[in-house]
């Protein structure tokens, strides 16, 4: 049963989206959604298991041998990677049920949760295949439809429309570069497997054969790469669709999407490629650190100067992405195992805090820094919530933040790279202010007239808040498990395995 998971959690919530579109109005497509990603969350977890305990697990369609057919592969890397994106959809889901209510029309509610699962379906499928043609068509199924999840904002605010076009330009300019990547690859190597692309392509670049044209399929595929992962300075779709979705699509987007995205540009770069492939004169890790680092910095002071608090935390995001990216360009170990730790603590801070700012737009109507002036007081479980995710941004020690930069530190440390940790240090600073100025206004700030009445958001909204940043807090107070997981990724990665053989 365990070989077959790996198909079932691509297929199920695939299904379950196109079923869902006859299930009825009401609360019917998202009982149906959640009981989905429950399955899904489920499923996850006996893979992470299987894996830790016994190694890598493989299914391949139609029986057909990897080299010839699709197979999809289950490793250390995106084990943990299926973990962290079903634990997100599974609570974000049964947050979504009041939320989704109150902000799309009820007769789109099982258009909306069509859509949904098969945004997740799309997640999922890329973290999991072994096969470089299905990450495209599977990124595909996930970007179309989260293109619509957004736009469907409109009702609060029709900047939703123009935030999911500009996203759509840039996301198929994105997917386009990586199919093309994908072609020439294809044309040198004669394999979509990544493993056996990877076999065949360290013959080639060992024999120095087709180098020119590896050097355009690395060139196409870092350019698409960044682009769906919003790396500076290839960022500005996420912004606006960051702020403009609705609220519960911004807490799973958030959370999922862009970790997707930095999954998939390291199984490519070093799974496929090679820790030590360079892009031509330049080392590729250079580019890739200078764009990380003047991201972190440039996204640190835009976060600053938002009033919208939704729009604080998208710029936040573009930042500890930034992070991400420095710790698996580094190149090392240490710094590896951080990106990957800070990928779950990220996404469960990040949504966690995306969950708060749902609640206080249920019960308020926005999340503009007006909006949270004295909630404190008004609404005090949701903006501890949101307090104590702040300060997992910031990389307060005992939170899960901490863990990963504490990582990605040790990792420039490993490489001598003392330029980089003075840019974690000036990024953590314009956290501080940028925290500080929203939790300043929530604790000290005098209550608008609008808000004056408000009072806590409903139970359901609450706690599953609070499961994502309770968690967070626990990775940082207890670390060693997340580490562990993060450690042997890192591990398997850095020895060049595009999956298991």
């Amino acid at each position: 049963m365990i070989d077959s998971i790996p198909a079932l959690m691509v297929v199920l919530p695939l299904m379950a989206g196109v079923i869902t579109v006859f299930t009825g109005k009401g609360d019917k497509p998202w009982a149906w959604a959640t009981a989905i990603t429950g399955i899904v969350f489920a499923m996850s977890i006996a893979l992470l298991a299987e894996v830790t305990a016994h190694g890598p697990v493989t299914y391949n369609f139609g029986n057909w041998p990897s080299q010839y057919g699709i197979a999809y592969t289950i490793d250390a890397m995106n084990g943990f990677v299926l973990f962290v994106v079903s634990l997100i959809a599974a609570v974000t889901t049964y947050y979504s049920r009041l939320s989704v209510k109150d902000e799309i029309p009820n007769d789109r509610l099982h258009i909306f949760y069509a859509l949904w699962l098969l945004t997740i379906c799309g997640l999922l499928g890329i973290t999991i295949t072994g096969d470089t043609f299905n990450v495209y068509v599977l990124l595909e199924i996930s970007s179309l439809t989260l293109y619509a999840l957004i736009a469907m904002g409109y009702r609060r605010d029709r900047r939703a429309l123009t935030a999911s076009l500009r996203y759509v330009i840039l996301g198929s300019v994105g997917a386009s570069f990586l199919l093309l990547g994908i072609g020439y690859l294809m044309m040198i190597t004669g394999t979509l497997n990544m493993v056996d692309m990877h076999d065949r392509l360290q013959v080639l670049i060992h024999n120095d054969e087709y180098s020119r044209t590896i050097m355009v399929a690395y060139a196409f595929l870092l350019v698409g790469l960044s682009l769906k992962l919003a790396l500076f300075p290839l960022h500005m779709w996420l912004p606006n669709a960051y702020t403009y979705a609705p609220s519960a699509v911004t807490g799973l987007v958030a959370a999922t999407a862009t970790k997707v995205a930095v999954y998939m540009t390291i199984r490519f770069l070093f799974g496929i490629f090679g820790r030590d492939f360079s892009f031509g004169a330049v080392e590729s890790s250079d580019v890739l650190l200078t764009c990380a680092g003047l991201g972190v910095l440039y996204t640190g002071i835009q976060a600053a100067r938002q009033n919208n608090v939704k729009s604080v935390l998208a710029w936040s995001s573009l930042g500890q992405i930034g992070y991400i990216v420095i710790g698996f360009s580094l190149n090392n170990e240490n710094g590896l195992t951080g990106s990957v730790v800070h990928i779950l603590n990220h996404a469960l801070i990040k949504g966690g805090m995306f969950l708060a700012l749902g609640c206080v737009a249920y019960r308020l109507g926005g999340t503009r820094l007006t909006h949270l002036k004295g909630l404190g007081r008004k609404m005090p479980w949701t903006m501890a919530a949101f307090t104590a995710g702040g300060l997992g941004l910031i990389g307060f020690p005992l939170t899960g933040g901490f863990i990963g930069k504490w990582y990605i530190g040790l990792g420039a440390l490993d490489a001598g790279n003392w330029l980089i940790l003075v840019v974690i240090m000036l990024g953590s600073l314009l956290a501080v202010i940028y925290v500080f100025r929203v939790v300043y206004a929530i604790y000290f700030g005098e209550a608008e007239p609008d808000s004056v009445h408000a009072t806590e958001a409903p139970a359901s909204m609450v706690v599953c808040t609070w499961i994502l940043i309770g968690m967070s807090l626990v990775c940082g107070l207890w670390s060693e498990w997340s580490v562990d997981l993060a450690a042997n990724a890192a591990k398997a990665m850095l020895a060049g395995f595009g999956g298991a053989h």
